[in-house]
C-alpha cells in the first residue's frame, strides 16, 4: 500500500516544484534551437557560397557573405537563448522573444529571392515568440490554484 503525502509550502498551499519548464516552454526551446541549427547551416552554407542558394540571388543589403555572416551570428545566438529557455531562465525568454523578432524582420529582406523558406522561417520564428509570451508560467499558476 502507498502512502499519499504531499508537500505543501508556506500558508499550507501545495509546493511547486521548478525543476522542469512545462511543456509550451520545452516546445518553445526546442523550436528556438531548430531555428538556430537552421541558421547556422544556412548561414556556412551562404559564407562558403555553396550551390544551395540560387546563383544571383537578390538581397536588399549586402551580399550573400553578409547574409550568411548574420544568419551564422543569430544561429548563436538563438543556440545560447535555446539554452536559457530550457533551464527556464526569465532573460533568456525576452531576450529570444527581441532575437526571434530581429530574425523574422531579417528574413523579410531575402522574401523575394526565397520565398518558401523565408515564410517558414518567418512563421516557425512567430509560433515561438508565442509559445514564449502567452505560455510561460501556466504550468505553475495551474499547481498552485490546485
Amino acid at each position: 500500500m502507498a502512502s499519499s503525502s504531499s508537500a505543501t509550502g508556506a500558508g499550507g498551499k501545495p509546493a511547486t516544484h521548478h525543476c522542469c519548464p512545462s511543456g509550451m516552454v520545452t516546445f518553445a526551446g526546442v523550436l528556438v534551437f531548430i531555428l538556430a541549427l537552421f541558421n547556422g547551416l544556412n548561414g556556412v552554407a551562404a559564407i562558403s557560397r555553396s550551390h544551395v542558394f540560387v546563383a544571383g540571388a537578390h538581397i536588399v543589403v549586402g551580399d550573400l557573405r553578409a547574409w550568411g555572416w548574420t544568419l551564422l551570428i543569430l544561429g548563436i545566438l538563438l543556440a545560447l537563448i535555446a539554452a536559457g529557455i530550457l533551464a527556464g531562465s526569465q532573460l533568456a525568454r525576452w531576450v529570444g522573444v527581441a532575437v526571434l523578432s530581429l530574425n523574422a524582420f531579417s528574413h523579410m529582406w531575402v522574401v523575394a529571392s526565397y520565398p518558401l523558406w523565408s515564410v517558414l522561417i518567418i512563421v516557425l520564428d512567430i509560433l515561438a515568440i508565442y509559445a514564449l509570451c502567452v505560455h510561460w508560467g501556466t504550468h505553475e499558476h495551474e499547481e498552485a490554484t490546485r
